[in-house]
């Protein structure tokens, strides 16, 4: 089951004490204009899965980050959202790691709803039902030559 959120207003996400980015919704339309921004373009063969995933971050935060809160420069004065901004906060680590999984990781956990599978038969997640009925007996073994 896909729980669709109709609303497509923006809301506030905190990523850490004192730190709040208001985003807009991750769509479709949002996802694709980032893989297609020019810093992804433009990056080589060569890069590193990781290099590819900090690019991608700051791409999709470019598009959804509208407003944000507790973000200043050195002097104490609050800093308008802007590219170079966003470039900028998402290399402090815990606000990655922050923006990531409250922002696209729990997006990305309605495209795994839609490909599910039944629970394992045993163990924790027990619940799958039987199909057919056990064997009666053990099969015999093969004979040898």
């Amino acid at each position: 089951m896909i729980r669709l959120n109709l609303t497509a207003a923006p809301e506030w996400l905190e990523l850490a004490p004192g730190l709040r980015l208001l985003v807009a919704p991750l769509t479709t339309a949002l996802m694709v204009s980032a893989r297609a921004d020019p810093v992804i373009e433009a990056m080589p063969d060569t890069a590193t899965p990781e290099e590819l995933a900090l690019a991608m971050a700051k791409a999709v935060a470019r598009r959804a980050v509208l407003d944000w809160e507790g973000v200043s420069d050195d002097a104490g004065n609050d800093v308008p959202v802007s590219p170079d901004g966003i470039n900028a906060l998402l290399e402090v680590w815990p606000v990655f790691e922050a923006f990531q999984t409250g922002y696209v990781a729990r997006s990305l956990i309605l495209d795994a709803e839609k490909n599910v599978s039944a629970p394992l038969p045993n163990g924790p997640s027990a619940g799958a039902i039987a199909t057919v009925k056990p064997a009666r007996k053990p099969a015999k073994i093969a004979r040898r030559g």
